[in-house]
């Protein structure tokens, strides 16, 4: 067991993951679903920047964004990423390694709809990550693509989901004089069965 217990039981990393992200939400003011998100480029240059998770599955973490911007193609590139979590209010952290994937299917469908209606058409109008010349230039494409799809717009082809299948998921949570605890769940296969350990602070 590496004397795992409190905060740190279960034997199922996705799960205990699940646990503290629901003591994230009560005890974080703001998004507790706030994630850095690593990827790297073509020429190995990596980029990192905050995402919103939407849902933990059983094997995934899953959240959405334009398959057009930089981190959607290097996401589609790679078939690899990274996230971590920090919640300062708890002082613990989740690191998160694996594999990705695309949702857009009808689950990236319902949760587009789900949105509000002036984010399901920027969704339409943002050129994500690409040059813009002024912000009029996005207001203008924000109310000529409101004009034209009207208010049920469906969801764009450029826009969807990512899953991230875990192969490493570490724990951290702070100790005093920087003794901090940390168990690290690892597979070598999205199939294979996790094993864990403690690692040194």
């Amino acid at each position: 067991m590496q004397d795992r217990n409190g905060i740190f039981a279960g034997d199922d990393p996705v799960a205990l993951a699940k646990t503290w992200l629901a003591a994230a939400h009560e005890a974080e003011n703001f998004d507790a679903i706030a994630a850095a998100l690593a990827t790297v480029d073509a020429t190995g240059m990596p980029n990192v920047r905050v995402v919103l998770l939407k849902e933990i599955e059983n094997d995934a973490f899953v959240f959405y964004t334009n398959y057009e911007s930089a981190k959607g193609q290097e996401l589609i590139a790679s078939g690899k990423a990274a996230l971590n979590f920090h919640w300062k209010s708890l002082r613990r952290q989740i690191r998160i390694r694996g594999l990705v994937e695309k949702e857009d299917g009808p689950k990236a469908d319902a949760y587009y709809d789900s949105r509000p209606l002036d984010s399901r058409i920027g969704a339409w109008a943002s050129k994500q990550s690409r040059p813009l010349s002024s912000r009029d230039e996005l207001e203008k494409a924000v109310q000529e693509k409101k004009a034209a799809l009207g208010e049920s717009p469906q969801r764009p082809e450029h826009w969807g989901g990512f899953r991230l299948k875990p192969l490493e998921i570490e724990f951290w949570a702070d100790g005093e004089f920087r003794l901090h605890d940390r168990f690290k769940w690892i597979k070598p296969n999205l199939t294979a069965d996790w094993a864990v350990s403690r690692l040194n602070p």
